[in-house]
């Protein structure tokens, strides 16, 4: 098996009250044609008091082109990526040269090296750790990432594997793009950074965290437009379907029963679901769709409110928050599950 010993999360340095943000969207959509006032209401229902920004609002209200905007993507990715690194080393008394392979999750920005090289120099890695970058999994990447590095260290037992998330959702908006999707996405998305390390089997270690035990993926066809991003010349554009809430309602229960009966489970027998909070109608759909206490989704929608959807690493910041303030009793079970671009769904199981 694979097991969790450190997670760490971070944040840039601009917090973004919604009430600002509310401001801003209205400011700059006046003269878009849309029904602003109406419109206006996803702030007030979108269950977000503070999000965070690399950069102050004031910066995009300016054009920038994508070459700008991606350079500040690679700067904040490499802090931030750095910072959630350190931590996890620190927790555990590992040293840089002590990790085997390093897993980096990103879909917000561009960078050839990746990011994963970039830390690699900036930590001071051995010079044959093992990289994995992952590009496009969207808000499914933080699950995915924590899949990738329970099957590298189930592979290699001796492995200390760290996961990487950042996404720097605020550099995808386009001043140019008067979309629905685009005014809605300043009401939702935000920056952030999450780290896990994971160890096999054969790594001693003094931490304390849940094994995990599965790990299993879904993708359902002709579903390629629910939710991603286009490209043109001008950078990235968000394209998210109305139809999430209610593809949630319909698939999450039996695509989560399934995982579990593989896993000889049932709902019953979770004692923590650390979800990403795609938003409040999202979270609506999944108690609606699923019979568990109210009780365990607070988690996620306490990390909603206080840091926005952050993509990747959202789901990382409920599994850090568990961990840290409400672990399940020894001997029961989470369920870590995120829905992303695909559309698809990753599900990771852990046993504390």
């Amino acid at each position: 098996m694979s097991r969790i010993i450190a997670t760490s999360t971070a944040v840039p340095p601009h917090a973004i009250p919604q009430p600002v943000a509310r401001r801003f969207a209205l400011d700059h959509f006046r003269d878009s044609g849309l029904d602003l006032e109406r419109l206006a209401a996803v702030f007030d229902h979108a269950g977000i008091d503070t999000r965070y920004s690399c950069m102050p609002p004031e910066w995009f209200g300016n054009g920038r082109d994508f070459g700008e905007s991606n350079a500040v993507y690679i700067d904040w990715a490499t802090r931030l990526g750095e910072q959630v690194a350190r931590d996890c080393l620190t927790q555990t008394g590992l040293t840089p040269t002590d990790l085997d392979h390093i897993i980096f999750v990103s879909t917000t920005g561009l960078a050839t090296p990746s990011i994963d090289a970039r830390l690699a120099n900036v930590l001071g890695l051995r010079g044959n750790i093992r990289r994995t970058p992952l590009w496009g999994l969207g808000c499914a990447g933080g699950a995915s990432g924590l899949a990738h590095a329970y099957r590298a260290a189930l592979a290699d037992p001796t492995a200390r594997v760290l996961l990487v998330a950042v996404e720097l959702c605020s550099l995808t908006f386009k001043s140019d793009d008067y979309s629905k999707s685009n005014f809605v996405a300043t009401a939702l998305f935000a920056d952030g950074a999450a780290g896990v390390l994971v160890v096999g089997d054969d790594v001693a270690s003094d931490a304390s965290g849940p094994t995990i035990t599965a790990a299993a993926s879904t993708t359902w066809p002709d579903s390629l437009d629910v939710m991603g991003w286009n490209f043109d010349s001008a950078g990235m554009q968000v394209v998210f379907s109305r139809s999430i809430p209610k593809l949630v309602r319909d698939k999450a229960r039996t695509n989560i029963e399934t995982f579990l009966n593989d896993n000889a489970l049932t709902l019953d027998d979770l004692a923590a679901f650390i979800v990403h909070p795609g938003g409040t109608k999202v979270m609506d759909a999944y108690q609606e769709a699923l019979p568990l206490p109210d009780a365990y989704y607070d988690g996620a929608r306490t990390v909603l409110r206080d840091y926005g959807n952050m993509s990747s690493p959202t789901v990382l910041f409920v599994l850090d928050r568990t961990l840290r303030e409400n672990t399940p009793n020894p001997g029961t079970n989470a369920l870590v599950t995120a829905l992303g671009p695909g559309f698809s769904a990753e599900n990771v199981l852990l046993r504390f």
